[in-house]
């Protein structure tokens, strides 16, 4: 339709209403022409390109494209609908003058549930052109402009409660992490769909904390960081240096006891050290790696290096002594937090997927900063294990945590530890953050310039660069077969697993620079038709936790390629239970299909808690073969007890 015409409709039915106190001829236009970029556009320093959105695009049947699909087909509508039933949108009609009244519903950064689903649409209309969501982005524009007040200022909570004043606590509100999802929501729909509507509410409320907390204004930050990566690339989309600027008041504000302790603490709000010295990961891990995100998007755009080696030690604590196998971070209940190096008890796991999903985007800036494949070998650890277990097989049920064992009789009454997936949360950030990240995951697989084209995640699909083309055919994760062909000329780059020992490599048509060193790149120059083979090892593999890992000593994860498997009580004979499993090391496992058959013992059980004397194997272990399945498909059968650990015989 033509931007009048639905100018004109949108009049009729009252959705371009101005924001208070502006007028209509304020207004921009509703479309212009998209931006190919993806979410993350650097400008400046980075080694690696990333690729342009509509160049990197998924096969349909692969892993990562079907879950792809899955999100568009039924992940982003349910959050939509959520919307309605949580409330989120009836918190900015309250607001409308003539419009649905009533108490504010939901947490007081709830409006964030709708700004990051606004996020995920904008992605799928780059990467799919659907139009599925017109009537809603017409309807919310419509809010948005006229909840906005004149200055900027934007968030449902503090405008609708009687008492609350702007920025007042800054610890509690969430009012600069809630704009910073504003922000990200609409550069998505800008480089989408063209749509400025939502880049000019943004913009207002940038340039509102532009004002207010820029170099002449009031020594302020969030006690949720966000709001820097937001408004480093709302700078890159637009180009305006007050906001990079912001962005980095924002970082260096941060560990000068601005926001006080808090009942947690000031390393709870990651403001204990100024982020040059914080290069131990602590706090609340979501807040932790937000952060990160936004300091490695700072140094990606001023080149300031001391920034980029404290990022570099940070990445070392949190994914070298505080992540779990499965790629979780988080190991703290009480407040979500990170615990002491190699606390990772695997019952008490929080492993929160937002912070799963923020360990992905910070990876890949310090992947693009520095084009080292350990960043992306870690993005794939998270996408294939904890964050592909967040969702159910139907799109529509979600873990917020994310445990490596749940006990046999666990108490799953409470949303905070469920024994299975749920629809919705009170605290709803996990749905849609995990909608806007499948809605882009193929922006995250291959960077590319005019030198050549890296693949980092091992995805079939088809990347292009401007000198070269390839397509990957391959069933990975679950198959090692890998066949690219490219076309064009230029250096052709692919991750080799650091697990990948014996990978071999056929080249026909280029020359290969580079081998395939585990944890490295093979590196091929193409000239014509080029075709690389891949065989990665598959072979099931027995993986123990360093020894300060103290929960899980004497116990082995069982992976396959990148996969991290889990026993789960569904498949057990009966009488058997996972608690009374003890592997056998020495057995062979046997592959079936996506499955493994492993074999070992089952402890029976003791009368006492404490038993006086250890028995005998042959008086108390019964010799059993069991099925261990991918951990990242557990309690879609039910709920029921689950172990990733194995104690061994």
């Amino acid at each position: 339709m033509f931007p009048i015409v639905f100018f004109l409709l949108c009049r009729v039915r009252g959705l371009t209403d101005a924001p208070r106190g502006q007028s209509r001829g304020q207004l921009v236009s509703l479309r212009t022409t998209p931006s190919p970029a993806g979410p993350v556009a650097p400008r400046r320093t980075a080694r690696l390109t990333p690729l342009p959105s509509p160049a990197a695009r998924l096969a349909p049947g692969s892993f990562l494209g079907a879950w792809q699909q899955l999100n568009a087909d039924a992940t982003i509508g349910h959050c939509v609908d959520n919307l309605e039933t949580s409330g989120v949108l009836a918190n900015f009609r309250r607001l409308v003058e003539g419009g649905p009244q009533g108490a504010f519903q939901g947490f007081w950064f709830a409006d964030s549930d709708l700004y990051k689903t606004l996020e995920a649409v904008g992605w799928e209309i780059g990467r799919s052109g659907t139009d599925r969501w017109a009537q809603l982005l017409d309807d919310v524009a419509g809010l948005l402009e006229r909840v906005q007040e004149p200055d900027g200022y934007l968030n449902t909570y503090v405008q609708g409660t009687p008492g609350e004043q702007r920025f007042a606590r800054p610890d509690y509100t969430h009012e600069l992490y809630c704009a910073g999802h504003l922000v990200q929501a609409a550069v998505a729909l800008h480089r989408g769909s063209g749509d400025e509507r939502f880049l000019t509410v943004a913009r207002r409320i940038a340039d509102l904390v532009v004002r207010e907390f820029g170099e002449d204004g009031r020594a302020l930050i969030d006690g949720h960081p966000e709001v820097e990566t937001a408004l480093v690339e709302l700078y890159r989309e637009t180009g305006d240096q007050a906001y990079l600027r912001a962005a980095e008041l924002q970082i260096e504000r941060r560990g000068h006891g601005l926001l006080g302790p808090g009942h947690f603490g000031a390393v709870y709000f990651q403001d204990h050290a100024p982020v040059r010295e914080a290069t131990e990961a602590a706090g609340h891990s979501v807040r932790q790696l937000y952060l990160a995100a936004g300091v490695t998007d700072l140094y990606l755009e001023n080149g300031d290096e001391a920034l980029l080696v404290a990022q570099e030690k940070l990445w070392e604590s949190a994914f070298g002594t505080k992540m779990y196998v499965i790629g979780g971070h988080g190991s703290r209940h009480r407040d979500e937090a990170y615990g002491d190096p190699y606390e990772l008890p695997p019952d008490r796991a929080y492993a929160e997927t937002c912070a799963s999903i923020a360990a992905l985007q910070w990876s890949w800036r310090l992947l693009l900063a520095t084009g080292k494949p350990r960043y992306a070998e870690e993005m794939e650890r998270a996408l294939v294990n904890a964050i592909a277990a967040s969702t159910s097989e139907t799109g529509t049920a979600f873990f917020y945590s994310n445990p490596l064992q749940l006990r046999t009789g666990h108490d799953g009454s409470s949303e905070d530890s469920p024994s299975e997936r749920l629809p919705w949360y009170r605290c709803a950030c996990c749905p849609p953050n995990l909608a806007r990240l499948l809605a882009s995951v193929h922006a995250y697989a291959a960077t590319g310039d005019d030198t050549g084209l890296q693949l980092h995640l091992i995805t079939a699909g088809e990347f292009s660069a401007p000198g070269l083309t390839a397509r990957v055919e391959t069933g990975y994760p679950y198959d090692g077969d890998v066949l690219i062909t490219a076309h064009g000329t230029g250096e052709l780059s692919v991750r080799v697993p650091s697990w990948a020992a014996d990978a071999a490599v056929e080249v026909t048509g280029g020359q290969i620079l580079a081998g395939a060193t585990p944890g490295g790149y093979l590196r091929v120059a193409c000239a014509g038709d080029t075709t690389v083979r891949l065989a990665l090892p598959m072979t099931p593999r027995l993986v123990r936790a360093d020894e300060r890992v103290d929960a899980v000593r004497g116990c082995v994860a069982v992976l396959r390629g990148p996969v991290v498997y889990c026993v789960e009580q569904a498949d057990l004979p009966g009488g058997v239970l996972v608690e009374q499993l003890r592997l056998d090391p020495s057995a062979a496992v046997t592959e079936e299909g996506t499955r493994l058959r492993l074999s070992g013992f089952a402890r029976k059980d003791d009368p006492d808690l404490y038993p006086a004397h250890e028995p005998a194997p042959a008086a108390g272990d019964e010799s059993i073969t069991f099925t261990a399945i991918p951990y990242h498909s557990w309690a879609n059968r039910g709920p029921g007890a689950m172990r990733v650990w194995l104690p061994l015989a």
